[in-house]
């Protein structure tokens, strides 16, 4: 039976990954509240928030759930200086944050999230990789959070984007940085019986 996959998140970013994948995909936005997840380690919650997403998008599914349908659910954050951030809340707290980052390295968290809903099988797992910045100027600083680019992406940054030249370095994955690993999703679908050639367009 051809498989179906559904991105459970609208994030451009993670969708142009997968395009750029040779993958072919549906947009389900999951409309999942965030909040009430607290009181967990950052790899347990990025996890718990993608099996959150996916879970959501799975059950929108109705009649459909049979089909050979594989939903795919991602959360990411980060860790800097042991705490954990997500979209920084305002303009201000983006310079702030970016002020404290430049010159330092912190790690940036995605849970992954694979469902078959044909079988209600799942996998999940979180990837990590470490982030080394460079150290861009104030005025540098000023000029990328006006462009409201860093309160749309977890930790305030992007390698995709007009971030790119403020990070030096990245320990483990890009993609991860993006927002989604490609080999970790590989793995993922194996668990399920799942080729990822057989998501191909």
């Amino acid at each position: 039976m051809p498989r179906r996959l559904v991105l459970a998140s609208a994030s451009p970013a993670r969708a142009r990954l997968l395009e750029q994948a040779g993958l072919a995909f549906e947009v389900m936005v999951s409309g999942v509240d965030e909040s009430g997840a607290d009181g967990q380690s950052p790899e347990a919650l990025v996890v718990e928030l993608a099996r959150r997403k996916a879970g959501a998008v799975a059950a929108l599914l109705g009649d459909e759930r049979t089909g050979g349908i594989v939903v795919l659910g991602c959360d990411s954050m980060f860790v800097f200086d042991g705490v954990v951030h997500g979209k920084p809340a305002s303009a201000e707290a983006a310079r702030q944050r970016w002020r404290a980052m430049r010159g330092h390295e912190g790690t940036l968290l995605t849970g992954h999230c694979v469902i078959d809903t044909a079988s209600n099988a799942s996998a999940e797992a979180v990837d990590a990789c470490v982030v080394r910045f460079g150290d861009p100027t104030d005025a540098e600083v000023d000029a990328y959070v006006a462009t409201a680019e860093p309160m749309a992406v977890a930790g305030g940054f992007t390698l995709d984007g007009l971030a790119s030249p403020f990070v030096e370095s990245v320990q483990g994955n890009p993609g991860t940085v993006i927002g989604l690993s490609l080999p970790l999703l590989r793995r993922l679908l194996a668990k399920l019986d799942v080729g990822i050639t057989d998501l191909w367009r």
